[in-house]
Order: C-alpha cells, then structure tokens, then sequence
C-alpha cells in the first residue's frame, strides 16, 4: 500500500497521485481547512470518479449531512487512527470504491499511539516561525500530548465530538515525535492540545523530561484562564521549562457573555491572570470572539480600551480584534433559546447558523474592522498600528469623543514573542 502525504496550506495538491488514487483523505481539524477541502474534494471526484474519498478530524462528524451530500464516503472523528486503518484495509481487500462505512462516526476508544511519521511533509522551514526579540526567527514544528477536553464551553467545537471527554498521547510517542522534528530542524515546539492542562498529571512530566533533554528548545501551549488559576503554582515550570507563550481563550471581558459560553471564568480573573504572567515573567497570547450577537459598540469599545490598559496591544493578533462568533451544528449554544431565537438557518457551506446583529452598526463595524485588518496585514503594518486604526475606527463610531491612541505607551515589540502564523478557526 502506497501513501502520499501533502499539506494543502503550503503546498499543491499532487494531481499525478489523486489520478490514481483509491482512497483521498481530507484532514481537517478546523473550520477553515474543512471549507477549504471541499471544493477540493469535489474537483478531485471530477479527476478520479472512482477514489474513494474520506474526511477525518474534528470538523469531519460535526458537518457529516453537508459533507454526505457532497459525495464523501467516510467520516471520521475523535480518535479517528484505527478507522482509517480499518477503511485501507477494507477497500483493499474489496476493490470496490463505493463501499458503504463501517467504521464508528465518532470513536473516544483508548490508543496506543504510533509516533508520526512526517517525512513526506514539507520541510519545517515552509512553516510558521516564532519572533522573540530581536533574535533570529525560530523554525517551529508542532505535536500533540492529549486530545479532546473535558469541559462543555458551550462555543467550543471540540465538545459535540469529545462530549467532555479528552484523551491523552503517551509521553514517548510525544518524546520521540519533537526528537525527530528537532533533527529536521525544529527550534520551537507548539502543543496543539485543546488545554495542555487537562491532564496537568502528565503534561507537568512531559514538559520537564522535555527540557531535560533539549534545555534550548522552547515551546508554547494552549490552556484556560479557569487551569492558569487553578494551577498557578505549575507557572514558575513553564518558564523554566522554556515556554515561550501560552495562548488563552478569553473569549469576551463581559461576565454576562462569559456566563452564556460557560467558559468558567469572569473578567476579574483574566485580569488578574495578566497580572500573575507578568509577575513570573511569562508571556499570555489571550484569543477572543468579540463580535456576538450580543455584542455592542460601547463593549466593542470597552475591550480596546482593557488591552491598552493591561498593555497587551503587542500581545494580540489583530484577527483577534475581528472574529465572529461561529455557531456549528451540535454546538451547546443550541440549547439556549435566547441563541436560538437570534439564529438564521444553518448556512452548510459556510459551516454554521448565520446571524445578523439586531444593531445594523455593529455588523457594520465587524465588517470594517476586519477591512482594517487584512489590510494592515497585507502592508505588514505591525500590531499598535493595526490596532490604532482601530481604535480610531471604534470609538468613532460611537459618535463621541475619545483619547487618541498613544503607541508611546504600548510595550516594545521586541519584548513580546509571538508566532508568524496567528492562532484562530
């Protein structure tokens, strides 16, 4: 059996091997590649009408009416290896393409995991890199210690497949994998865990065996504002361990908001989870949905006015300052009516319930400000720039007047490290 590897965000699609293929698997674990391979799969059963193709990863069973409807064979989500194996084996013994699926939708099943192989995957320079200073860019490669989560944040795309469930990689697959990308040149390691601290028991190890090994390599993780508090005193062991960032969905600064996601926390505590990176000298890349349909220009407002005050302007992508809420099917927020009562029809091409907001403005703003920020991005314009434009743009909308932003008093750039490649959907 002959496998072919290539990944369609920084590479071509292999049109020689999807001619002769038997089997087209789609990996996509977020929104965007999902409405990316698509179009892709479509094109390619114009190609090779009798390939047989798959969709797997997170967004695969969520989306599995629209993704039937295209002409996909197989979908596969959670713990979705032993499926794919299964699906190989079974189209090989059969010679058919069009057999119909076996394997679970959704598997949570316990595995012994295999170490990945990535050999026929771009090299690790085509990648993103990690900025820290004034230093040398960092090549950066990426694995997994644990997949799933086991809190029900009702936004969260993660819950309609893990149902609050999380599964953990053991630490030699992990071990080995960073081995083998750090001789393929890897500086930096990002952890792709939905919460590196859902299993705090066996992330604390693994990181500190990690360090132990390779004292120069640094890495960064993703984890709740609800386990930063809780597990503070684990701070001091990420710095020393070399970790560069942690990402945090704040999501929003309003507790109603805060309530309605289920996300665990208020605004009191991610202010003070910014004071407590600072006094352990670590650095926080806080992510957030701030157009909801709950959202107003005054709270618009109000969440750039907090970011210049905590100083974390350098801190925050600027596609961070435009993300819409997205609501897909399965999504928790459905068993709210005061969601549901807001919510068009699910759209299956764009992959969640359309909404418009009550205030014309606010979509108004939403539009614009993500105007500001594919073009400031397009220019290369750095951080406070981006974010002066839209403070500007904001607080102009509201029709009073307001400060001008200082970039003055925002933290030099070089102090702040962040990837090349912002984290969002």
């Amino acid at each position: 059996m002959e496998v072919v590897t290539a990944d369609l965000s920084v590479g071509d699609l292999p049109e020689a091997a999807v001619r002769l293929a038997d089997l087209v698997a789609f990996y996509v674990p977020m929104h965007t590649a999902t409405r990316l391979a698509v179009p892709l799969a479509t094109r390619i059963k114009a190609q090779n009408p009798d390939a047989h193709i798959c969709f797997y990863g997170l967004y695969a069973p969520m989306n599995e009416a629209y993704l039937r409807s295209t002409g996909v064979h197989t979908i596969l989500g959670g713990e979705f290896e032993a499926g794919l194996v299964s699906l190989c084996n079974r189209l090989q013994a059969s010679g058919a393409a069009d057999l119909p699926q076996t394997e679970p939708l959704i598997s949570l099943d316990r595995q012994r995991f295999l170490v990945p192989d990535r050999r026929n995957l771009p090299p690790l320079s085509g990648y993103a890199r990690l900025r820290m200073g004034n230093g040398s860019p960092k090549t950066v490669g990426y694995t997994e210690a644990s997949r799933g989560c086991k809190h029900l944040c009702r936004h969260c795309p993660v819950v309609p497949v893990y149902q609050g469930r999380f599964r953990i990689v053991q630490q030699h697959v992990v071990l080995e994998d960073i081995r083998r990308q750090v001789a393929s040149g890897a500086e930096h390691i990002t952890f792709g865990d939905p919460d590196f601290f859902n299993g705090i028991g066996h992330a604390i190890p693994l990181v500190l065996e990690l360090h132990r090994e390779f004292p120069d390599l640094t890495y960064d993780v993703t984890i709740k504002v609800e386990h930063l508090l809780k597990h503070a005193d684990h701070l001091p062991t990420l710095r020393e361990t070399g970790c560069a960032i942690v990402t945090t969905a704040v999501e929003s600064i309003d507790n109603d908001m805060l309530a309605l996601l289920d996300k665990g926390h208020t605004r009191t505590d991610f202010i003070r989870l910014v004071r407590l990176f600072r006094e352990h000298d670590l650095s926080l890349n806080p992510t957030f949905i701030p157009f909801t349909p709950w959202t107003t220009l005054e709270g618009y407002a109000g969440l750039l006015a907090l970011l210049r005050d905590l100083d974390l302007i350098e801190h925050v992508a600027p596609v961070q300052l435009a993300i819409r809420l997205l609501v897909p099917e399965g999504s928790r927020l459905l068993q709210r009516p005061e969601v549901r009562t807001l919510l068009g029809p699910f759209d299956p091409e764009y992959l969640s319930y359309r909404w418009d907001h009550p205030d014309p403005r606010v979509d108004r703003l939403h539009r614009d400000i993500t105007r500001i920020v594919t073009r400031g991005q397009a220019k290369n314009a750095v951080r406070r720039e981006i974010f002066g434009r839209i403070w500007a743009h904001a607080n102009t909308a509201l029709d009073r007047p307001f400060p001008p932003f200082d970039p003055a008093v925002v933290a030099s750039p070089a102090t702040v490290p962040y990837l090349t490649e912002p984290w969002y959907c």
